[in-house]
């Protein structure tokens, strides 16, 4: 994404910056370093952003949204879940019954943590909550940084989810509006827009990436359906 949005902020001197959201979330990591990227190159060109979300702005999708000098929302929008979430699979039992020996050998007495092969116990439960609660706090401390005097309600950060307009009485955004009538109200009818995004490769525009494989997909479709999409 980085020339991506290197471009959006320098090419033909922009009066403002847009960013289209429509992502049910994904990588804390990655969320920050994009958002963090884009609030450097408005600081550094003066340029405004504006953020429109669309189906839905959902953790990391929400996390890129609060990038934004200001949020705006269409009526059925889904935002907030600024929460941390983590899902996999445990097979044990599956491979007792099945005759299958698990052969794992680590230096380090945590190496294989989270293994699916071995049994969970209450020691493993309590170290990824304690993942989940340094990472949760940093979304936190993000949001309440870049939502600063607009958040209307604490109870914020449990993983909820609003639409529309429950979303601006939260102050989580600032208003209903879709991207070009609204950049249009601000800065002229004349204005003139310059769309920029990711190219997507031959085959994937037929949902054949070879990148994504079958897992990655389910694991994608699972996300959106957290949020009925």
């Amino acid at each position: 994404m980085a020339g991506l949005l290197h471009k959006a902020f320098h090419k033909g001197k922009p009066r403002a910056v847009a960013l289209a959201i429509n992502s049910p979330g994904g990588s804390p990591v990655q969320s920050s370093l994009i958002g963090a990227r884009i609030r450097r190159l408005a600081t550094e060109t003066g340029v405004p952003v504006y953020a429109f979300c669309e189906d839905v702005a959902a953790s990391g999708g929400y996390w890129l949204a609060c990038s934004a000098d200001e949020i705006y929302l269409d009526d059925s929008s889904i935002i907030g879940s600024i929460g941390v979430i983590s899902a996999s699979f445990g097979f044990p039992e599956m491979m007792a019954k099945y005759g299958i020996e698990r052969r794992v050998h680590t230096a380090g007495e945590n190496k294989s943590f989270g293994d699916p092969f071995k049994e969970q116990g209450p020691e493993d439960v309590a170290r990824i909550k304690e993942l989940q609660r340094a990472i949760h706090q940093n979304f936190i401390t993000h949001v309440k940084t870049c939502r600063a005097g607009r958040l209307v309600d604490e109870d914020l950060f449990t993983g909820e989810i609003w639409v529309g307009q429950a979303g601006i009485d939260k102050g989580l955004a600032d208003g209903i509006g879709h991207l070009v009538p609204t950049l249009k109200e601000k800065f002229g009818d004349k204005s003139k827009f310059n769309v920029l995004g990711q190219k997507k490769s031959f085959l994937s525009r037929f949902g054949l990436s070879m990148a994504d494989g079958v897992l990655g997909s389910v694991e994608e479709r699972a996300q959106w359906a957290r949020f009925g999409m």
